[in-house]
C-alpha cells in the first residue's frame, strides 16, 4: 500500500510524442502552459481561503468563551509550524513529483479539516486538525513554484512569478470578505463551512486543469531538447542541485530576511481583524474590510513586481526589494502608532503595506532564492526559504497571543487592551528584514561570475 502511494505522486513518465505537426504542438504547449498557470495561481488563492480562515473567526470566539487569546495563538502557530516543516520536505519532494496528484491531495485535506472544524469544540482536537491542515497546505506553494519552473523559461519566470504570486492576495480578499460574511451573518463555524466548499471547488478545479510537466503531456522539457536523462542520472541531477542549494549562504540569509518580513505579514493577517476590533472598536465585517485593502493592493504588488524587475531592474530584485521593505515599515507605522480611529488612514495604511507586501512576498518569499539556485532544485530553494518563513510566523502567532492577552485588563467586564509592545515587535520585524535583505544584495552578481 505505501509503495502504490509512493508510485502515486512520482513524475510521470514521459508519454509518446503525438503525431502532430510543429504549428499543432506549439498551440498544444500554450494553450497546457496557460491551464497551468492559471490553475495554479487560482487554485493557491483558495488554499489561502482554507488557511485563513481562522484569523477571522478568532474574536466571535473569544467573546463566546470558547478559547483564550494564548489558546488561539497556540493554535494559529501548530499550523505554522506543521507548515514550515511540510513546505521544507514537500519543496524537495515536489522536485521529483506529480504535482497535479500532490497539489490537488493538499487542497483537499485541508477543505475537510476547516469542515471538521466547524463542529470542533476541544481545544486539542482543533490544535491537531489545524496541524494536519498546514501539512497538506504546505503541498501548494512548492507544486505551483516547480510547475512554473517546468512550464517557463528563464526569461519568462519572474513574470509569470509575480503574477502567479497575487494568488496569495486573491485568497486573502476571498476570506477577508466572503468568510467574513458568512460569520457576521451565520457565526463562526459556518466560516469554516464557507472555507471547506470553497476549498473542495477548487481541489476539483486543480485536478481537472493543472498539468504536471510537459514530458507528461508528450512535449519537449522547456529550454530543452526532446528526450530525456535516464532515470538513476535524473536522481544524481537531483541530489546534486539540492546539496548546492543547502550550502548557499545567500539562500538561509534570504530565508531569514523572509522570516522576519513573515512575523509583520501574519502580524496583520492573522491578528489585523483582531486588532482592529479590539484596540478601535470596528466590528467584524468593517475589520474584515479594512485588512481585506491590503490584499486587494497586494494583487498589484505581486502582479507588477516580476514584470518590474525583469523589464526596469535586468532581473535584479534587490533595490525594488529594499524600497518596498522600507514601505513596508512606513504602513506599520501608520496602522499602529497612530492613535484614534481613522477609517481612512487605516485604509491607506493597509493600501500601502498591501502593495509592500505583495513585492516582498514575491521577492524574499521565493523568486530571489529561485533565482540564485540551479533550475532543478527550484522547489528545495523555496522549502528553504519556506520553512523558515513558517517558523517566523508561528513564532509571531505564539508571541502575539501571549503579549495580547499578558496586556489585556478587564474592569467592569469590559476588556481592555494594550498593544504597546506587540506593535514595536511586530515593527521590528519589518525592520530586520529590510537589514538582512542588504546582505545579499550582490548574490545574483556572484552566481554570474561563478558560472
Amino acid at each position: 500500500m505505501f509503495n502504490k502511494i509512493i508510485n502515486f505522486y512520482k513524475i510521470s513518465p514521459a508519454a509518446p510524442l503525438a503525431q502532430e505537426s510543429e504549428g499543432e504542438r506549439a498551440k498544444r504547449y500554450k494553450r497546457l502552459q496557460w491551464s497551468t498557470f492559471l490553475s495554479a495561481t487560482i487554485g493557491y488563492g483558495l488554499y489561502y481561503v482554507c488557511r485563513l480562515s481562522l484569523n477571522v473567526v478568532k474574536k466571535p470566539i473569544v467573546e463566546e468563551g470558547l478559547f483564550t487569546e494564548t489558546e488561539l495563538g497556540i493554535i494559529g502557530s501548530v499550523l505554522f509550524f506543521t507548515y514550515a516543516i511540510g513546505k521544507f520536505t514537500n519543496g524537495f519532494l515536489a522536485d521529483r513529483s506529480n504535482i497535479r496528484r500532490l497539489m490537488s491531495t493538499g487542497l483537499l485535506v485541508s477543505a475537510l479539516v476547516n469542515l471538521a472544524l466547524g463542529f470542533t469544540n476541544s481545544f486539542l482536537v482543533f490544535a491537531v486538525l489545524w496541524g494536519l491542515s498546514g501539512w497538506f497546505q504546505s503541498m501548494g506553494a512548492a507544486s505551483s513554484v516547480v510547475g512554473l519552473s517546468r512550464w517557463f523559461s528563464d526569461k519568462q519566470r519572474g513574470s509569470f512569478y509575480g503574477f502567479w504570486s497575487a494568488s496569495h492576495n486573491i485568497g486573502e480578499a476571498f476570506t477577508f470578505i466572503i468568510v467574513a460574511a458568512l460569520v457576521g451573518a451565520l457565526g463562526w463555524r459556518y466560516g469554516f463551512i464557507g472555507a471547506s466548499l470553497i476549498g473542495l471547488a477548487g481541489a476539483a478545479f486543480i485536478w481537472l486543469c493543472f498539468r504536471d510537466s510537459p514530458q507528461s503531456e508528450g512535449l519537449p522539457p522547456v529550454n530543452e531538447p526532446a528526450g530525456t536523462a535516464p532515470a538513476a542520472q535524473r536522481t544524481e541531477d537531483f541530489n546534486r542541485a539540492q546539496k548546492q542549494v543547502q550550502l548557499m549562504p545567500a539562500v538561509w540569509i534570504l530565508a531569514l530576511s523572509s522570516a522576519f518580513m513573515y512575523i509583520s505579514r501574519y502580524a496583520v493577517n492573522s491578528w489585523g481583524v483582531f486588532y482592529l476590533e479590539a484596540q478601535k472598536g470596528y466590528d467584524t465585517l468593517d475589520a474584515s474590510f479594512i485588512i481585506s485593502i491590503s490584499s486587494a493592493c497586494g494583487i498589484v504588488g505581486t502582479v507588477f513586481s516580476g514584470v518590474i524587475s525583469d523589464r526596469f531592474f535586468g532581473g535584479k530584485r534587490n533595490l525594488p526589494a529594499l524600497l518596498f521593505g522600507l514601505l513596508n515599515v512606513l504602513a506599520l507605522c501608520l496602522f499602529l502608532l497612530v492613535p484614534g480611529v481613522h477609517f481612512w488612514l487605516d485604509a491607506l495604511a493597509m493600501v500601502l503595506f498591501g502593495l509592500s507586501i505583495g513585492v516582498l512576498l514575491c521577492f524574499l518569499g521565493g523568486l530571489m532564492a529561485v533565482d540564485i539556485a540551479p533550475k532543478n532544485a527550484s522547489g528545495a530553494a523555496l522549502g528553504i526559504v519556506g520553512i523558515a518563513s513558517y517558523i517566523g510566523a508561528g513564532v509571531q502567532d505564539i508571541m502575539s497571543g501571549l503579549l495580547i492577552e499578558g496586556h489585556k485588563t478587564v474592569v467592569n467586564g469590559v476588556e481592555t487592551y494594550d498593544f504597546t509592545y506587540i506593535n514595536w515587535f511586530w515593527i521590528g520585524a519589518a525592520v530586520l528584514s529590510v537589514l538582512l535583505a542588504l546582505l545579499v544584495w550582490n548574490a545574483s552578481k556572484r552566481k554570474e561570475t561563478a558560472a
